[in-house]
């Protein structure tokens, strides 16, 4: 069986669509601009603020957990796809790799685990200004992802 992609980018309709955002408050200049970027994008292709939910934690290596607990909600329906907003930026030591590779797994399992598409706008970069030059296309990028993958799974449903 082949489904077609029908839909570009710019056609994506995600009006019928719930949205859960798991945002990071570490590294704040830059998780902020994610987030205003993805939600802005959110409202181009239809999603309806109220049935957009937008959680903060600490950081990258809280985002997985927060997700799966979105996941979980069902009442009164299911999130149709979740989005991971974060930014790891390189240090001296191997914290980095901990957090990036962490917290990349964990946003991966929660889509495995609970059949949700979770577009992971976690960045990792070497440094600050790698990350402000990421910031609003990977925010935009994030909203995209969700509403394409959950369109999608409706139509493999």
């Amino acid at each position: 069986m082949f489904i077609p992609n029908s839909q570009s980018p710019s056609q994506l309709d995600g009006s019928s669509l719930k949205v859960g955002i798991v945002q990071a408050r570490f590294n704040p200049e830059i998780t902020n601009a994610l987030a205003k970027a993805c939600l802005a994008e959110l409202a181009v292709m239809g999603v309806k603020q109220d049935r957009i939910t937008h959680v903060y934690v600490p950081g990258a290596l809280e985002i997985p957990l927060a997700l799966q607990a979105l996941a979980h909600i069902e009442d009164p329906e299911p999130y149709n796809a979740l989005i991971a907003l974060g930014c790891i930026v390189r240090g001296e030591t191997y914290h980095f790799e901990l957090v990036a590779n962490e917290s990349g797994a964990g946003v991966s399992r929660v889509s495995m685990d609970f059949h949700v598409p979770v577009a992971n706008a976690i960045l990792t970069t070497e440094d600050m200004p790698q990350a402000v030059a990421r910031q609003t296309d990977k925010g935009r990028d994030a909203a995209r992802v969700a509403v394409e993958m959950a369109l999608l799974l409706e139509q493999l449903a």
